[in-house]
Parts: C-alpha cells; structure tokens; sequence
C-alpha cells in the first residue's frame, strides 16, 4: 500500500514557527510533524510515499536525505505554485498508477499536520469491504466546515461558514454533519475522474463525484485520539499528549 502527504502549505498559522521553516519540519516534542506521519504510516506496514512540497521545499528534500527516507521509498512532488489538496493530488497521481500489477490497490492521503491514533489498517479494509472510491476519516465534533453524509454514510454534500450555508451534492431526505479529520484511503480509479484543473480541494472532486453517484464514503472515527496542528496552542496541546503517552507514535 502507497501513501500521499500533504506537506506543501505556507502553515501562516504556525507563525512565527514558519517564517523559517515548512509547516512539516515544526516540532512537536521533539519530533517533526513529517517525522511522526512518516513513522505512523510506515507503522501500517506503508514503504512507498509521495509527499508534496512548496514553502521551503529544499530543507524537506535536505531532512528526508538526512534521516535515510525513514527507511521508505520517498519521492517528492515540487509545486511551484499551490495546487491545494485536490491539485496535490492530480499532480502526483502517476505514483498510484505506476505499478500494473495492483492498479486497483487504494492509497492513504494524509495531512502532514493531523496526529492521531486512527487505525488506518481497519480504515483500508473497511474501505475495501465497501467498494468505495474514497473513504473520508470523520468525527462528530465542532468545526466550522462539516461534511454531511445520509444513513449509509455516504456524502451528499457539505456546509459551512458561520451561516450554515448549505451545498448538497444530490438529494437526502436526512442528513448527518460530521467534520473530517484530514485521512483518506483512496482508489486510484478516483484520479482520472477528477475533472477539476489547476488549484482545487478534492472535497470539491468528492462532491462532484457524489452527486454522479460515486461512492463517496464516511468512516467513523469518534474512539480514536484525533489532533488538528495548525495553530500554536494546539501544537502545545499535542506536545503534552505525547510527552505523557496518551498519543502512541
């Protein structure tokens, strides 16, 4: 199994951390946050990554050649402009196309700033035994951009903003609000229906492919340790969770 990580943001909200450095080599006790992704996965028994790159994309190349690629086969994907998490993706979809032999073999996307204890091998197989296209970790928490699923979990839209404004997908006669947690296990069939171009979410894709009826799927993760590093307090928060063992790396 292959994994894609998201590293390629300005990380504005880690400042001053980030004037000097990408938003992937900030540390968290003592670790960076590329650091405790890449164990994670390759914990998962993942050995073949792409990760992208933009804002000070030389020092992550210097770090990986540094620390050996942790072990990993590591091939990076330089985005002279930000293409966000959609574009990211398009862009580096030939390393999830490469191999003839398991063209159908799902991937995991994953942020360079979520740490977690998701089990992301019941994750893949959930998203296998369901013959999804994507499989979205969610969670039913507060946040300012929810994603809504029908009674199957699958997605039918999303809402947002401090109005509530709503943007369904295809019909449901009920919904559910859940927030995603920035983990996705993916099939490689997904990329060349993506028909976005250029700089774009890929929750822009997954809704444009909902509404064709593509299977669009939630995985719940509510039990599991979840923590979003995009702001300084909670890179303080996170420090203290794993200097106190509650967060397993």
């Amino acid at each position: 199994m292959k994994a894609m990580v998201l590293a390629a943001g300005l990380g504005t909200r880690l400042r001053p951390l980030t004037d000097d450095r990408p938003k992937a080599l900030v540390e968290v006790a003592g670790r960076t946050l590329l650091d405790i992704t890449l164990t994670r996965l390759r914990g998962f028994g993942i050995r073949e990554v792409i990760v992208n790159v933009h804002h000070f994309a030389d020092m992550v190349l210097e770090y990986l050649n540094a620390h050996d690629n942790f072990g990993m086969r590591i091939e990076i994907s330089r985005e002279d402009v930000l293409l966000d998490t959609g574009g990211g993706l398009q862009k580096a979809g030939y390393f999830f196309r490469d191999d003839s032999s398991r063209p159908d073999e799902p991937f995991i996307l994953h942020n360079v700033d979520v740490i977690s204890t998701i089990d992301l091998r019941r994750m893949a197989q959930f998203h296998t035994d369901n013959q999804a296209l994507a499989t979205l970790a969610v969670q039913d928490r507060k946040t300012s951009r929810y994603l809504l699923f029908d009674e199957q979990l699958r997605l039918c839209g999303r809402r947002s903003g401090h109005d509530g404004k709503t943007e369904l997908a295809r019909p449901s006669p009920q919904t559910q609000a859940l927030a995603f947690a920035g983990i996705h296990v993916i099939s490689p069939l997904l990329i060349p229906k993506m028909v976005e171009e250029g700089t774009f979410s890929i929750i822009k894709s997954y809704l444009h492919l909902a509404g064709q009826g593509e299977k669009i799927l939630a995985f719940r993760t509510d039990e599991y340790y979840w923590r979003d590093l995009g702001r300084l307090d909670d890179l303080k928060r996170a420090a203290r969770d794993l200097e106190g063992g509650i967060v397993l790396q």
